[in-house]
């Protein structure tokens, strides 16, 4: 069981500049390899303080020479932002400056005020990904680049430096919709969501996803999913439960103001008709209501309360693998950096032989 840090750049703090939150979060990567996360991961948002990296790809590069031995993962690009070509030619110079430590992340994205300052229409967001998820994959495998689709006219050309690998087998895809769940199988990518609910919740679409992997992909064991956080971690349990429905309450108001779930735009887009149905769920539960739940859904609490969870969670959904958001919502960096401490060396030691025990009975 592999523990990877995701980290999403929010500036909601009164007090920082974006430069010095930036700041901020390089040291929360760099202090992850030191602790033995196996992985870090960067969001791509677009032109608001909820997320403030345009462009991951060219981030994980920076620390690829600041590091020597975590995985880097851009979680993720959002394809139909990106110029597919741009996409090949940048995950191959990425090979190239952190060798053997690099997968691709790829995701459609879901605010429409994005979607509007990238100039692209939501209705296509299922056909841009899938066609520029074959164009990508292909130009890897092969160092050539072209595609005659509907949405990207590529002529044939070659990408120098040459891929050194595909990215087939180290793939991973944002699913948070039972659309992009069978896409991402589609595609032979390995599911990533953000837990939202209950487990046993989220328990039906993660084993579509293995379902629908195992058909398209019957030579290939289905892989453990990631499953995300919003986390907070300290040694009192009380201190604990008090920041996690602090912070983690401003985070879920934060989600629900960029993605605009109070809205009633997504039942009119193509493919995105399930947040429809969540959104309304948010309002007949009311905005306290939902705040709780999603708190509560969240793995927060001491290192052990953490630890019990994920066995909970590895008994009830089965095999998995987690990511955390550790700063976010105008935190201090002093806690966060107090909860990356805790779960790098309290719980990913617990967690890594997660397993000799039995999962999904």
């Amino acid at each position: 069981m592999k523990l990877g840090l995701l980290q999403v750049m929010q500036n909601w703090h009164k007090d920082l500049t974006d430069f010095q939150t930036w700041q901020n979060e390089i040291g929360m990567a760099l202090e992850a390899e030191r602790l033995g996360f196996e992985s870090v991961w960067c969001v791509e948002h677009h032109f608001e303080r909820y997320g403030m990296c345009g462009d991951n790809m060219q981030y994980l590069s920076y620390l690829a020479g600041k590091t020597s031995t975590i995985n880097l993962v851009p979680g993720a690009v959002i394809l139909p932002w990106n110029d597919p070509l741009r996409v090949i030619e940048k995950m191959a110079m990425l090979e190239y400056v952190a060798p053997g430590r690099v997968a691709l992340g790829v995701g459609r994205g879901l605010a429409k005020c994005e979607y509007r300052g990238m100039r692209q229409d939501m209705n296509e967001s299922r056909e841009r990904f899938d066609e520029a998820i074959e164009m990508i994959l292909r130009g890897l495998d092969t160092g050539i680049a072209e595609n005659d689709g509907p949405y990207y006219k590529q002529p044939r050309v070659e990408i120098r430096p040459r891929p050194v690998k595909g990215y087939r087998d180290s793939l991973y895809c944002v699913a948070m919709s039972p659309d992009s769940q069978m896409a991402a199988a589609r595609c032979g990518a390995t599911m990533m969501t953000f837990i939202q609910h209950a487990i046993e919740n989220h328990v039906p679409g993660i084993q579509a996803w293995r379902d629908e992997f195992a058909t398209h992909h019957p030579h290939r064991p289905v892989p453990a999913p990631k499953l995300t956080d919003v986390t907070l971690c300290h040694e009192d349990a009380e201190e604990a439960e008090r920041l996690a429905h602090e912070y983690i309450g401003v985070h879920f108001g934060t989600v629900m103001e960029h993605y605009d779930f109070a809205g009633d735009h997504f039942k009119n887009i193509k493919g995105y008709e399930a947040y429809q149905q969540g959104a309304d769920l948010i309002k007949a539960a009311g905005l306290d209501g939902a705040r709780t739940a999603y708190i509560n859904a969240q793995n927060w609490g001491t290192p052990e309360q953490i630890i019990e969870k994920y066995h909970e969670r590895w008994r009830v959904a089965g095999e998995f693998e987690p990511l955390v958001v550790l700063s976010y919502a105008g935190m201090p960096d002093d806690v966060a950096r107090n909860s990356l401490r805790l779960f790098g060396e309290k719980i990913a030691p617990a967690i890594r032989d997660f397993a000799a025990v039995p999962a999904g009975v």
